[in-house]
């Protein structure tokens, strides 16, 4: 229940959002809904907007769940949100259910893929899960029964076979290779073959980044029978140093866009106060090795900590980049402190340079939303505005679609008008 003196309407006005997707039916946790990210929109087969979503009381907790919720009116309401997979109230039995993620066929089925947790740990218990997925052929009225995906073991998993792979795919996977569907993910390396964390502090474990392709989506095979082609694993496995400790590979959360030329540019997090980026000539076979993200070539780097940095292509050769334009030390707290310093959003324009070493350059960061660090949610609540989020363009505009606090679902217009008039370096 909403209870404390909590004025809910002005929590929810903190971002100036454009759309309200999701509110929780209470701030205690009482209703097991004040844990809602991961908020990944798409267009639907039909037409409309549809989102899933990782649903919890908070993170991490065993009552973790993929749900699915839909708009038929270009998101102005939604669909109250459907449990697809993982604990279904009231009982919440079974084992929890991560990081869910949508694809769409030709034909218009809808896949979604998720880390389904077995009761084994090796990481942490929201990261260590088979790869499982179900679908839909009516747009999201009723699902199949879920299914297992192969995954292939990786010489960062654990060497007992027994024990599930530890991964997370944040962001929807894009036709981005070669048609096909494309998307980076996180890698945390097994503490059975990992270096010792340096520090006491859960960014400090040892992760790495890959990609994997969807082969046969556009078949609509079962979801045991999908392909999956694997790149940058093992040895070429995107990897940067741990601040202080370079041996100790913090490398996350890869975002992916595609440039004219046909090459993919990729911005990930990592923890020495900017993103790194890297660039792929072959669909996404290989890839440079990662370097800090500048405004420009030899320019500042990107300031931002170890938070969620996406990428999203606005239109031809343009995009933006979201960022908290600071290295960590945010208002007295420290890189060590996540749910503090993970705001505001500062947005940064970006246009393709084609003959550049780094070939997205980017404008100054222009302020674009904060929600001044109040605590919400269940506890002591969440104060971060970290960008576990989407895009989808909405008559014609982009809309960010966004958690805030980790507890509201909601949208806000990007203002493309204002942002094309930020000056890029040439």
């Amino acid at each position: 229940m909403y209870g404390g003196g909590m004025d809910l309407k002005r929590e929810l006005g903190r971002t100036e959002p454009d759309y309200i997707v999701y509110v929780p039916e209470s701030t205690d946790g009482s209703t097991h809904d004040t844990g809602n990210e991961h908020f990944l929109v798409f267009q639907g087969p039909d037409g409309s907007l549809m989102a899933v979503w990782t649903q919890s009381t908070y993170e991490g907790m065993s009552d973790q769940r993929i749900v699915f919720s839909k708009s038929e009116d270009g998101g102005r309401t939604w669909t109250p949100p459907e449990v697809i997979a993982g604990p279904a109230p009231p009982e919440f039995k079974g084992h929890m259910a991560s990081w869910g993620f949508p694809m769409v066929s030709s034909s218009g089925r809808i896949y979604v893929l998720y880390s389904r947790h077995t009761g084994i740990n090796d990481v942490f218990t929201h990261t260590t899960g088979l790869m499982a997925g179900i679908y839909s052929d009516d747009g999201g009225r009723t699902w199949s029964e879920e299914q297992i995906v192969p995954m292939p073991h990786s010489k960062w998993d654990n060497p007992d076979p027994s024990v599930p792979p530890n991964w997370i795919v944040w962001q929807r996977p894009m036709r981005l290779s070669e048609g096909k569907y494309f998307v980076g993910f996180t890698r945390w390396v097994s503490p059975a073959v990992r270096h010792e964390p340096p520090m006491d502090v859960w960014w400090a474990h040892e992760s790495v980044v890959e990609f994997m392709r969807f082969e046969n989506v556009d078949e609509d095979p079962e979801p045991k029978d999908l392909r999956i082609s694997y790149f940058a694993g093992d040895d070429q496995a995107l990897r940067v140093g741990l601040a202080d400790h370079p041996e100790v590979s913090v490398a996350q959360e890869p975002s992916l866009v595609l440039l004219p030329d046909g090459r993919l540019f990729c911005v990930l997090r990592t923890t020495v106060g900017s993103p790194y980026y890297t660039v792929s000539e072959d669909a996404g076979r290989t890839w440079r090795d990662p370097e800090p993200l500048r405004r420009y070539d030899g320019g500042p780097p990107v300031l931002h900590p170890c938070s969620p940095c996406p990428i999203y292509e606005v239109g031809d050769g343009r995009y933006i980049l979201l960022h908290h334009n600071h290295d960590g030390h945010f208002q007295g707290w420290g890189p060590r402190d996540t749910l503090y310093h993970r705001r505001p959003i500062y947005i940064s324009f970006g246009e393709y340079r084609p003959d550049a070493e780094q070939p997205v350059w980017f404008s100054e960061p222009a302020f674009f939303m904060d929600n001044d660090g109040v605590p919400l949610g269940y506890g002591r609540g969440r104060c971060d505005l970290a960008m576990y989020a989407s895009l989808t363009f909405v008559e014609g505009g982009p809309v960010l679609w966004y958690p805030d606090r980790k507890f509201f679902l909601l949208g806000k217009r990007i203002p493309l008008e204002r942002l094309s008039e930020l000056e890029v370096p040439r």
